[in-house]
């Protein structure tokens, strides 16, 4: 089995919570590249985090969680900055993120300072989220896209409090089509479709990435499941399972995750019917992700999902 190549944004969680009847924040490693480099991880394949860290001791703590998570950090840079902070607030199952801190450590990252042979030897490499909306390194995911020689996944993951304006958000709208038009696989959540593309049913933004040049397309819907474009067939429907969620941070990551973590055992699926099934398995995940607080601490192994979805 090879490698994915994951390019983007670490961050640290400060996660709302209650102790002894008074709200606090407990702090977590996060950011969604992360996330979905220990889902893979996790979920038996080989992941290699590329991005820049910070200086501080909270990058040193995140270094220790990759590690421990078996996530290779070949491609981690060192960044002069601290390591910003996505402070998340629950409203029952739903969150809340916003960013703090600039600059980003992660938004240091630039072209020159990519590992070649690292992304060149990848079987996957996935770009987007938060790396898609700085020129830096919106360039070096651009370079690692043009170097990858194995299949090419993008997550958009729009941040809209990182979006300065409608300016930002067309220009982000043109770096997605300019991304998906070379993308084997493309997953985006019902709120970034709402968002880029505003008005259009979820089936018809799969349909339009598909004809920009995207061989499939996956739309997460949260608790119904997710609309699947794959190959000349109609869009479909892929349900999700019921679950008693009480955190949905990652879940949309551990989707990714789970796709990744397949595209490295068994490559792209010859028939649609072959990408039903790995919806249907990465819903499990993200259903048994939404079943524990946390987000990267959450990811399951492949045992844990079949012990949670026995027959």
């Amino acid at each position: 089995m090879g490698y994915a190549v994951v390019l983007g944004e670490a961050l640290v969680d400060l996660v709302d919570t209650e102790r002894d009847g008074e709200r606090v924040y407990r702090q977590a490693i996060g950011g969604s590249p992360l996330n979905v480099a220990v889902g893979v991880a996790r979920l038996g394949g080989r992941a290699e985090f590329v991005g820049s860290l910070g200086d501080d001791l909270l990058a040193d703590r995140i270094r220790a969680f990759l590690t421990a998570a078996g996530v290779g950090l070949t491609g981690v840079v060192t960044a002069p900055a601290p390591t910003p902070l996505a402070v998340v607030t629950l409203d029952g199952p739903r969150s809340d993120v916003r960013h703090y801190g600039q600059p980003p450590s992660y938004a240091l990252l630039a072209a020159d300072d990519l590992d070649l042979a690292l992304l060149e030897g990848a079987d996957v490499l996935c770009c987007g989220s938060a790396a898609l909306l700085r020129p830096g390194t919106l360039a070096a995911a651009r370079r690692a896209w043009s170097l990858a020689t194995g299949l090419r996944v993008l997550d958009p993951n729009v941040r809209p409090w990182l979006l300065d304006g409608p300016a930002a958000l067309d220009g982000l709208r043109e770096v997605v089509a300019e991304f998906a038009a070379g993308a084997h696989l493309v997953k985006l959540s019902t709120a970034d479709a709402d968002l880029l593309y505003p008005g259009e049913p979820v089936e018809g933004v799969a349909a339009y990435l598909r004809e920009l040049g995207a061989a499939t397309v996956v739309v997460t819907l949260g608790a119904a499941g997710a609309v699947l474009a794959a190959a000349d067939a109609d869009p479909v429907r892929v349900p999700a399972p019921t679950v008693n969620a009480v955190d949905t941070s990652g879940a949309d990551d551990s989707v990714l995750a789970a796709l990744i973590a397949d595209l490295l055992a068994a490559g792209e699926p010859e028939h649609p019917d072959g990408w039903v099934e790995r919806v249907a398995f990465a819903l499990r995940v993200a259903g048994l992700v939404c079943e524990s607080p946390g987000a990267a601490t959450a990811m399951p192994t492949r045992p844990e999902v079949q012990n949670r979805y026995k027959p």
